[in-house]
């Protein structure tokens, strides 16, 4: 019998921004720097390769490393990646605060025009999770709608400049 897989945690936000511009604001590494993150945790340290199988090497605040695998990148539409935890040097570890947290999560952003304003919208799912994993997802949906939206209103405040 196959493990049960998590259904995708999604979100979305429309941003009073052009395409092109919340596009840069995601793949461009000093943009990202500027706003990525939940409230309350700002960018110290940052380094990225956008390319496929490149990396965005972070750390939140002071010591909350992570790093995304870029998967697929379709300017200025999707962009694909596998989201984990991390240490400094750019292993995989398991989340410092949520241990139970599934290692790797799949994302996938997709932006969508209209009349000057843009649908960032925002798939989220475990990669080969165990069932603990599996379960810390499906029942963290709360706390990933409220980081999740307060990552978003981070975008929004950047992109008022």
């Amino acid at each position: 019998m196959a493990a049960r897989e998590s259904k995708p945690f999604v979100i979305s936000r429309e941003v009073a921004a052009p395409r092109d511009l919340v596009w840069k604001a995601w793949t461009e590494e000093k943009r990202l720097a500027k706003w990525w993150g939940p409230k309350g945790l700002d960018v110290r340290v940052s380094k990225m390769d956008l390319r496929p199988g490149g990396l965005y090497h972070f750390c939140l605040g002071p010591d909350l490393w992570a790093k995304w695998v870029f998967r697929e990148i379709v300017p200025p539409e999707k962009l694909v990646w596998v989201h984990s935890f991390s240490d400094e040097k750019g292993g995989v570890t398991a989340h410092s605060m949520a241990p139970t947290w599934p290692r790797e999560t799949l994302s996938t952003l997709t932006l969508t025009e209209r009349g000057g304003k843009t649908t960032v919208k925002l798939e989220w799912v475990p990669i080969n999770p165990t069932d603990v994993e599996r379960r810390t997802f499906d029942e963290g949906r709360d706390g990933m709608t409220q980081g999740w939206t307060g990552t978003f209103e981070k975008l929004e405040d950047y992109l008022r400049g």
